[in-house]
């Protein structure tokens, strides 16, 4: 892929500088092929459950593929709902493969035969990455669903007696699994697989239990100092720079890479800058209507998080060259402006505006696509609660318990 900017580069500056600016295609494009899933996570950014009837068709997404191929997208991150639920999932797997787009898939495993993983195995440009949010199955399928760790382990089984290489094991890191780390690094070494940890989002049905699910302040900082520890092994994929301002900044380009070196392109097209600000504001176009190309080069949107930023109140912050104002998605969602302190700002600098909040104002999901009736490993939290309360202090249970 070239590395051409969108803008003319700085004279002098680092690779994060002109990155900021925007490059010429993402490095990394997140693509949700269907909305329809098997489970119901309870967090699920996505909100994913029915398949939506405008989802783009077979011959679109071999011809979105092929405009890939042609600028030279790094890798293609698909995912969903549940993306091997989908008929012709593993017939566009090979397409991307036959013109040379990388692919990494992220599934919830129940599909992962051996018969499945002998031909991933055998298959070159493809990753495969299994979910996983607790290392016991007390912990995961209270979030996931009955049954959800026990398919998890047969699924890393299976890639693992087939002889897959690199394959991840993906974890949203929890209030009830981050004293589990540990353990998630030992599943992983047993499997020969790699570690993801990702941030838990307060978007789609994780607005819902945000107050329930965020991991508590001292856990932020155990989050930290473990990754400190671990991170060069363990991947995140950029998903904790907000923690940055502790002090040594995590491996990584640590910044929000929206609409600069990352978007989205949802299951009927629509191109968000975020994978995990699925929202109409953040909607840059839609590829059946210009072509991905066109939207991700031109779209004001992109135009606007590519243009310079004041940094906004977090510009005065002692910490703000190391976090960069933390998670665009995560202030949206929790009514915070864009251009102020994260809702998990490990300074504290959000706590205020958290307090002031209009609870009837937050912005919603737009739009929702859960099951609508009963759903056969439903999960059942461990203490999700219907009461939510706004914390009064950095000393209450959570500085963000209450934002949605």
């Amino acid at each position: 892929m070239t590395a051409t900017v969108l803008a003319p580069p700085p004279r002098v500056g680092r690779l994060v500088d002109q990155f900021e600016l925007g490059l010429d295609a993402p490095i990394c494009l997140t693509w949700e092929l269907t909305y329809a899933c098997n489970l119901a996570c309870l967090h699920c950014l996505s909100s994913s459950g029915r398949r939506d009837p405008d989802e783009l068709d077979t011959e679109e997404a071999k011809a979105l593929i092929r405009e890939f191929e042609r600028m030279q997208i790094f890798y293609v991150n698909i995912g969903g709902g549940e993306p091997t639920v989908r008929p012709d999932f593993w017939e566009l797997l090979d397409y991307a493969v036959v013109h040379h787009v990388g692919v990494k898939f992220s599934t919830n495993g129940f599909r992962i035969t051996r018969e499945r993983a002998e031909k991933l195995a055998a298959t070159d440009y493809i990753d495969v990455q299994i979910s996983l949010d607790g290392a016991t199955a007390e912990v995961n399928d209270a979030v996931r669903g009955q049954g959800t760790y026990d398919a998890a382990m047969k699924a890393l089984a299976n890639l693992q007696a087939a002889g897959m290489q690199d394959f991840k094991i993906s974890v949203v890191c929890t209030r009830h699994n981050i004293d589990q780390l540990d353990e998630f690094k030992a599943i992983a070494d047993s499997f020969g697989a790699q570690l993801r940890l990702t941030r838990l989002r307060p978007s789609g049905r994780g607005a819902d239990v945000w107050d329930d699910l965020h991991p508590l302040p001292h856990q932020q900082r155990q989050l930290y100092d473990w990754l400190v520890a671990n991170g060069e092994k363990v991947l995140t994929g950029d998903s904790f720079f907000h923690l940055a301002a502790y002090g040594d900044p995590l491996p990584g380009l640590n910044l929000c890479g929206a609409g600069r070196v990352v978007c989205l392109v949802d299951p009927v097209g629509d191109v968000y800058a975020c994978p995990f600000a699925i929202h109409d504001r953040f909607k840059a176009g839609n590829i059946r209507d210009l072509g991905f190309d066109h939207v991700w080069k031109h779209a004001p949107l992109f135009e606007e998080l590519r243009s310079p930023q004041t940094g906004g109140a977090c510009a005065k912050c002692s910490a703000y060259d190391s976090c960069r104002g933390g998670c665009m998605a995560a202030k949206f969602f929790t009514g915070l402006p864009l251009d102020g302190p994260d809702p998990e700002c490990v300074k504290g600098n959000a706590e205020e505006a958290l307090a002031s909040l209009d609870r009837g104002a937050l912005p919603g999901s737009s739009q929702d696509h859960s099951h609508t009736g009963t759903v056969r490993n439903a999960p059942v939290g461990l203490t999700l609660g219907a009461t939510r309360t706004r914390p009064t202090s950095a000393c209450d249970e959570s500085p963000v318990a209450g934002m949605v």
